[in-house]
């Protein structure tokens, strides 16, 4: 009744929330009883892996006449039918890769847990062509409860004689073996001897082994191309050193011009090895942080004389990891170092420059006065010369007049108009120039 009315009520609902409250179920925990045979595998295809996979799946529901899963699903559960039992099928999609389980229930009475893997009843077509590289393959057997103790020379002995790492789990309800071996079939083996473990629980433990697993030879990946990039790093590292000692010692713009393009080559390789791990790195961090939290939950208690196979995989992890990220620090150093370097380097130009520029504004300003100086003198030169001539014509028109018989004394007259013509030109000439400097004003 109240479910009813909850669904009749007017609420705006956010387009997401259905689908984000599935997601918080959308792979559940498989319910295992013992005894069980189990074959896991994980295949690393990329981001874009997904849509192949799921037809390749599809293609296996089809192989075993079962509905197959929808263009949309990431997890995805069926029962198969064989000649020997059921198969119990899970798959799921994540953001590079998937992970195929395969299990069924076992004879009570096998005397070797790994002698019949369920993987023989799969079609081999199938297997050899499933999408991507595989990264992790494993055997696994869950055995009854009073299962007869076996000593640890027996137990090694389903492991090829391999020195093995064991543990109680799940709070003392079971105890798990494995080798952390590829043995002669490529397979990795976990045995479980089940103490008091129910199908949920059980379920839950050995999703968190395999992804224990998983998480690990994935966040591997990044080891490779942590050492690839230490070279590299390291000389750069050696150049940017020597760089920096020249700094003291830079003679010319032109030797500073040099460093600086030698900065920019560093710092090109060094953004192209950035490019090419970042990535990689990132989800480094990313599956090692879940490898410490599935540790954390399958809660191992020591069995004397045992290493546990969480303390094995924290013992072995832990110094790869460091590689990676101790590689990812001296890359960041390194580029900030490059940055600073670089500044610095570019002030120093900016400053020559700006040194260069005031010297060469001296020097104009210097030529400006001079050529003030010049201007001025022209001018003067150029008063009397306009002056002179000038008076020349005064004159000229003053012996005309007095040729045509005015009583008029033209060297008194050029005298007179001498001072005169003077002080006009010079006003004149001092009017034009205040205008010019008026009208070059406005235009700046």
């Amino acid at each position: 009744m109240d479910e009813q009315q909850t669904t009749l009520y007017p609420l705006v609902e956010h387009p997401l929330r259905a689908a984000l409250s599935e997601e918080i179920r959308a792979r559940p925990y498989e319910i295992l009883n013992s005894p069980l045979r189990g074959t896991y595998l994980a295949s690393l295809s990329g981001e874009n892996g997904g849509p192949a996979e799921r037809a390749h799946v599809v293609n296996l529901c089809s192989i075993f006449n079962v509905d197959p899963p929808h263009e949309t699903d990431s997890y995805f559960s069926a029962t198969f039918k064989t000649d020997e039992g059921e198969i119990r099928f899970r798959w799921e999609r994540h953001t590079e890769f998937s992970t195929y389980f395969f299990h069924m229930q076992a004879k009570p009475d096998c005397t070797n847990p790994f002698e019949n893997p369920v993987i023989r009843l799969l079609p081999i077509d199938w297997l050899t062509s499933i999408p991507g590289k595989i990264m992790v393959a494993t055997h696994l057997a869950l055995e009854k409860p009073k299962t007869p103790e076996r000593s640890i020379d027996e137990i090694s002995n389903f492991f090829g004689g391999n020195t093995i790492a064991g543990s109680f789990m799940s709070r003392g309800r079971a105890k798990v073996w494995t080798d952390f071996r590829f043995h002669a079939d490529g397979f990795g083996r976990h045995l479980i001897c089940d103490i008091d473990l129910d199908g949920r629980s059980a379920g839950r433990m050995i999703q968190r082994l395999l992804e224990i697993n998983t998480y690990r030879m994935l966040s591997m990946l990044a080891l490779p191309e942590a050492r690839s990039a230490r070279p590299a790093i390291s000389d750069a590292e050696q150049r940017l050193s020597v760089i920096v000692q020249k700094f003291s010692a830079i003679g010319s713009i032109q030797v500073e011009r040099e460093l600086l393009r030698e900065l920019s080559d560093i710092a090109a390789r060094m953004e192209n090895i950035s490019a090419k791990i970042s990535y990689r790195m990132a989800s480094t961090r990313a599956y090692y942080e879940l490898v410490k939290r599935r540790v954390e939950d399958i809660h191992e208690e020591r069995i004397p004389g045992i290493q546990p196979p969480g303390e094995f995989v924290n013992r072995r992890l832990i110094p790869a990891m460091d590689t990676c990220f101790s590689v990812e620090r001296r890359l960041d150093e390194i580029s900030k170092r490059i940055i600073r370097a670089t500044d610095l380097l570019r002030t120093r130009v900016d400053v020559t420059l700006e040194e260069q520029n005031r010297d060469l504004l001296s020097s104009m300003n210097r030529r400006a006065q001079m050529q003030i100086r010049l201007q001025q003198t022209v001018e003067g030169l150029s008063v009397v010369a306009i002056s002179y001539y000038l008076t020349g014509l005064v004159v000229y028109a003053a012996k005309g007049a007095h040729a045509a018989g005015l009583m008029i004394d033209y060297d008194l007259a050029g005298g007179v108009a001498f001072p005169i013509i003077l002080v006009a030109v010079w006003l004149s000439i001092r009017r034009v120039r205040r205008a010019i400097i008026k009208t070059d004003d406005m235009d700046t």
